[in-house]
């Protein structure tokens, strides 16, 4: 499949560092009907990325196993899977759309209730 193609499927890869977190996003994402992929680090999501072509929208933490690799994973999948919709959280970080171009949106930590099942669905209208 070309990489400028996007599947039909509405599958998200989870990319978060923080094994609690990750499973209760997993548990929301897939209570809300999504396939629902995860990663720790940038190298696993790479990896699912480049085996998982159905994957339409990557969430992933800023800060992972070092500060700002989400962002740095962000500008990865920007460049190499244009179509792949990005959404970015943090604890410690705090933007707005127009300060990420390589990201749809930024949700801050920790999220208001619907709040990231409702970017997620802006997302991939």
């Amino acid at each position: 499949m070309s990489a400028n193609v996007m599947p039909q499927a509405k599958a998200i890869l989870v990319v978060e560092d923080e094994p609690v977190l990750r499973y209760l996003i997993v548990e929301e994402l897939e209570a809300a009907g999504y396939e629902v992929f995860e990663a720790e680090d940038a190298p696993q999501a790479m990896t699912l990325l480049e085996t998982q072509p159905d994957i339409r929208l990557v969430v992933t933490d800023i800060d992972l196993s070092s500060a700002s690799e989400g962002m740095k994973l962000a500008r990865l999948i920007r460049d190499r899977w244009p179509p792949i919709r990005i959404i970015l959280t943090s604890a410690n970080w705090s933007f707005t759309e127009s300060d990420l171009p390589f990201a749809e949106r930024f949700i801050p930590k920790p999220h208001a209730p619907g709040a990231l099942l409702e970017g997620i669905r802006t997302c991939l209208v």
